[in-house]
């Protein structure tokens, strides 16, 4: 069974880039036509899809943060990253990474202050 974690700083200054890691094990994230996803809960509000990278690197992002987001990955460490740049205080948020057969890790709460 595929596990996800998400890793990364929970304080990030307004204006700065975000960085988040997803740890994958039990699968790799090069396996044919999975696809890993970031996903985000601000408070008070619902599920927002960021953005996903292909088992063959290919990438896709939301319209809404495709000019600021970039996925990428390191498969050597069976890991995915999400960075986000400009951020602020509208980027507070719970960060999930996910896969395409209904993982997900158990997220990890960013705030953005200065």
């Amino acid at each position: 069974q595929v596990q996800l974690q998400e890793s990364g700083p929970g304080l990030v200054k307004p204006s700065q880039t975000l960085s988040l890691t997803c740890t994958v094990s039990g699968g790799s994230i090069t396996t044919n036509y999975y696809t890993w996803h970031w996903i985000r809960q601000p408070p008070g509000k619902g599920l927002e899809w960021m953005g996903r990278i292909g088992y063959d690197g290919s990438t896709y992002y939301s319209p809404s943060l495709k000019s600021r987001s970039s996925i990428s990955r390191d498969t050597s460490k069976n890991q995915f990253s999400l960075h986000l740049s400009s951020v602020t205080p509208e980027d507070m948020a719970v960060y999930y990474c996910a896969d395409s057969t209904g993982g997900w890790g158990q997220g990890t709460q960013v705030t953005v202050s200065s």
